[in-house]
């Protein structure tokens, strides 16, 4: 399909579908800079990237809005056992949140389109950029590799949405991987070799980004650390080496943030979540909100407007201590007569839900290495000192405990469902665990309160303007079910 996409305005034009037009996957960016579609240095590929990372706010992807998906920050926990739905719900999101999908789902075109957009525009700035790699070597790879790494990381994530299975060598369809700008059709690659693209670009991006010109996040608060550095990819690696279940490699691409990037004390914990001065650390990727640019958590709790759509269910509550455990009182408040989800309040005292959204933080690699030790023969050790080494930080006077084989894994489970509340990962966490997906506080408004492993849902269908559209897929190539 032919989608017009500005890159410089970040404005979206022509975004309807058409009959006969290429598929969304093939959109067609504008650089309105000079008409030509070339850039003429590296000052315009930077401005090229800019444009890419602002993208990333879109409402379906990590930004919200009433109807589309917020498809990375919210709905992985609107659709899991974390939240439940309300009687102040608007109802924008029941087909998604009871799994009860179809081709012609709306918010799930919306994101597929979100996404190939920020693709389109990442290959927008690799587009004959090795041209200009003599005019500043530095900044070269720095841009150069950004683009690379925002590539994969969109990749990676359709592949978490739209792949029936995500182990490293599986011959299940993935996701169509767009190498180049072109208006070409292209066919879903198999999982593997989806992952191949990804790891690929990831791997030429540490590369590139092990040697720029300037420090990429310079700010000496890192809730501010908006752009992907080197640092960035090695957790990025992290997530999806783990993902497709390659332990050793996810253990160690882990062990390289954390060296650089320690947890936030308790006494800082809080703020990272009103985007406060909480020095170097706990952050390593954020993508900001400032006023006019949306909100990333809204859809759970409209502070404006007072609206609690999804309120933490009774069992996720029940994990935490309210009084020891400083995660609560970051991410839950009593406001009126009910607790509400309180994580993306806004900035400061602000109530109006624009606060940055943390898209990877050093407590995830924290899990991450737990569980890929815990997976591994004789790990258990080092497992247990990550998780009691994460509680320690976050839980005052905890005790560590003696856990081992699956116990330990329960456990560490647990503790990534508390610490990662509402940041975008239960729904992917229990599909890349083949776990039932269980709501035993389902409340009145959801319809749909248990999920099995083999349920067809756990793999959102390719969008039916899409199959209409792409020449090379067609119904066969559908995920099972639709």
């Amino acid at each position: 399909m032919n989608l017009k996409h500005i890159i410089l305005g970040f404005a979206i034009a022509g975004s309807a579908m058409v009959a006969g037009c290429n598929s969304v996957i093939d959109i067609e960016p504008e650089f309105v800079l000079d008409g030509s579609q070339r850039f003429k240095s590296l000052a315009d590929y930077e401005f090229s990237l800019t444009g890419t990372y602002a993208l990333f706010r879109s409402t379906s992807y990590f930004g919200n809005a009433s109807g589309p998906a917020a498809a990375f920050s919210t709905m992985p926990d609107m659709m899991s056992d974390n939240l439940t739905e309300t009687q102040e719900s608007l109802a924008n999101y029941r087909q998604l949140v009871n799994w009860d999908y179809a081709a012609d789902n709306g918010a799930i075109e919306g994101l597929w389109t979100a996404a190939y957009r920020i693709i389109a525009q990442a290959n927008i700035t690799l587009r004959d950029i090795d041209t200009f790699a003599d005019e500043d070597r530095g900044r070269y790879n720095r841009i150069k590799g950004q683009a690379l790494a925002i590539r994969a990381y969109v990749h990676f994530d359709l592949l978490r949405y739209f792949a029936t299975d995500l182990t490293r060598s599986s011959t299940a369809l993935g996701i169509p991987y767009k190498l180049s700008f072109n208006t070409d059709n292209i066919a879903r690659s198999t999982v593997a070799q989806s992952w191949d693209g990804i790891f690929t670009d990831l791997a030429e991006a540490k590369m590139l980004l092990e040697d720029t010109d300037k420090t990429i996040n310079a700010s000496a608060n890192y809730t501010n650390r908006s752009n992907i550095d080197a640092i960035t990819i090695d957790a990025i690696l992290a997530r999806a080496y783990l993902y497709s279940g390659q332990y050793t490699e996810a253990a160690t691409a882990a062990t390289s943030v954390i060296e650089e990037i320690p947890l936030a004390s308790r006494t800082a914990f809080q703020g990272i979540w009103r985007d406060e001065n909480i020095g170097r650390s706990e952050v390593i990727w954020s993508i900001p909100f400032n006023a006019g640019e949306g909100t990333p958590g809204t859809n759970v709790y409209f502070p404006n407007g007072n609206r609690s759509s999804f309120r933490p269910s009774m069992e996720v509550l029940g994990q935490f201590d309210p009084v020891e455990d400083v995660r609560y009182t970051s991410y839950f408040q009593t406001v009126g007569n009910r607790l509400v989800v309180s994580k993306y309040l806004g900035k400061g005292n602000l109530r109006d839900g624009i606060v940055n959204f943390k898209v990877i933080r050093v407590a995830e690699m924290y899990l991450i290495r737990a569980e890929a030790n815990a997976n591994q023969s004789g790990g258990d050790i080092n497992a247990l000192t990550d998780l009691n080494g994460l509680r320690l930080a976050r839980i005052n006077g905890y005790l560590p405990v003696i856990l081992a084989g699956d116990n330990l894994k329960a456990a560490i489970a647990e503790e990534r469902r508390k610490e990662l509340f509402v940041e975008g990962h239960r729904f992917f966490d229990l599909k890349r665990t083949d776990r039932a997906l269980e709501r035993s506080d389902c409340g009145t408004a959801f319809t749909s309160c248990a999920l099995a492993p083999d349920n067809r849902a756990w793999a959102w269908p390719i969008p039916i303007n899409e199959i209409s559209a792409n020449d090379l897929i067609n119904q066969e190539n559908q995920n099972p079910g639709y």
